[in-house]
């Protein structure tokens, strides 16, 4: 089977020979509604070995990082994932891509058409991967990389099939005072509640307090860290997203359930 697996990886040309899931499933299909038919609980996999054999498929899910691309003037760099990852056969996998810019004065990126394709494409094979049920795009876009970023959003969203769930994550602060992201093209924004640099303690009071983040497309979900404790009044309808500064092990879980009430 793992044989199987790398071969296929090797097929579509994203060199993620490391990334060695346990079983191959069939990719999820779902109606287009707020649910788009994932576990309530995702746990992100950053680049790190893991082994998420002991997940309970029907509660968790697991998103994970396949590849960055970094812009660098209108190049594409390809970092494919290098660690291994194993999660249950059943298991329904959410393919992350990390958008990075090249901030040096020669290296910025440039933002053309050609550029935006090339990445777009290469978001687009990580659907060809094992498991994967959606697919989710991390890329904390400064206001002058807004418009290549809902260009590449547009894209995807007309070039993925119609049942693929489209996600990315966003800074909390988009999700309150900056509502640029309201109408894209994507099924849910999830806001980090999370190292939030400078805004944290505005922002952590104003979640303490009841409030809510902004926008339907921020309602259906939110992001924590397991160790960064947080107030969170959020109903049990809403999905969360849960990053580990390390690999996650069992009883990572207990002190997640336990944090969650559940």
């Amino acid at each position: 089977m793992i044989t199987t697996i790398m071969r296929s990886f090797g097929a579509i040309g994203l060199g993620l020979l490391a990334l060695l899931f346990a079983a191959c499933g069939s990719r999820g299909t779902r109606n287009r509604t707020n649910e788009m038919n994932l576990p309530p609980v995702i746990l992100w996999a950053w680049e790190r070995p893991e082994d998420l054999r002991f997940l309970n498929s029907g509660r968790y899910g697991v998103a994970v990082l396949a590849q960055t691309l970094v812009l660098n003037g209108n190049d594409v760099i390809h970092k494919p994932r290098r660690q291994p990852l194993l999660v249950p056969p059943d298991a329904k996998v959410v393919a992350v891509t990390r958008i990075e810019s090249q901030r040096s004065k020669d290296q910025r990126p440039a933002f053309s058409v050609e550029q935006t394709t090339r990445v777009s494409e290469f978001i687009r094979k990580t659907l060809q991967l094992p498991n994967v049920s959606a697919i989710q795009v991390d890329f904390d876009a400064t206001s002058s990389e807004r418009r290549f970023y809902r260009d590449l959003l547009t894209d995807l969203r007309s070039k993925l099939p119609d049942e693929t769930p489209l996600s990315i994550t966003a800074l909390a602060s988009f999700c309150i005072g900056d509502r640029w992201i309201k109408d894209l093209p994507i099924d849910e924004a999830i806001p980090m509640a999370f190292r939030m640099g400078t805004d944290s303690v505005k922002i952590k009071a104003m979640l303490a307090d009841g409030s809510d983040f902004r926008g339907e497309l921020c309602q259906r979900s939110y992001g924590i860290s397991l160790d960064e404790p947080l107030n969170l009044t959020f109903g049990t309808d809403r999905r969360v997203y849960v990053f580990n500064s390390r690999s996650w092990k069992e009883t990572d879980l207990k002190a997640l359930e336990e944090r969650l009430g559940q």
